[in-house]
C-alpha cells in the first residue's frame, strides 16, 4: 500500500490480507504501550500522592517542634542546635 494512498486501492488480496496483518500488529503494540503509559503515569500518581502526605506529617512535626522550642524559650531554656542545653536563663 503506497504510504498516504488508499487501503488496498489496486493491492491484490494477498496484499491488503498483509497490510490488515500488519496493521493490526502496529495497533496491538500501540495499545500495549498506552497500556504500560497508563500504568507508569498511575505510579507517578500514587508516588506524588505518598510524598505529600509525607511532607504534610514532616510538616506538622516541625511546627510541632518549633512551638516546643518557643515554649521552652520562654521558661528560659537555651538549646543550641544539637539539642544540647546551654543554659538556663
Amino acid at each position: 500500500m503506497a504510504a498516504g494512498g488508499a487501503a488496498c486501492g489496486g493491492d491484490t488480496p494477498e496484499q491488503c490480507r498483509a497490510d490488515v496483518e500488519r496493521l493490526t500488529r502496529e495497533l496491538a503494540e500501540a495499545n500495549r504501550e498506552k497500556i504500560r503509559a497508563a500504568e507508569c503515569g498511575l505510579a507517578v500518581l500514587e508516588e506524588n500522592h505518598s510524598l505529600k502526605q509525607r511532607c504534610a506529617e514532616l510538616e506538622a512535626e516541625q511546627e510541632a517542634l518549633r512551638l516546643e522550642l518557643d515554649q521552652l524559650q520562654e521558661v528560659g531554656l537555651v538549646w543550641d542546635r544539637g539539642g544540647l542545653l546551654l543554659k538556663v536563663i
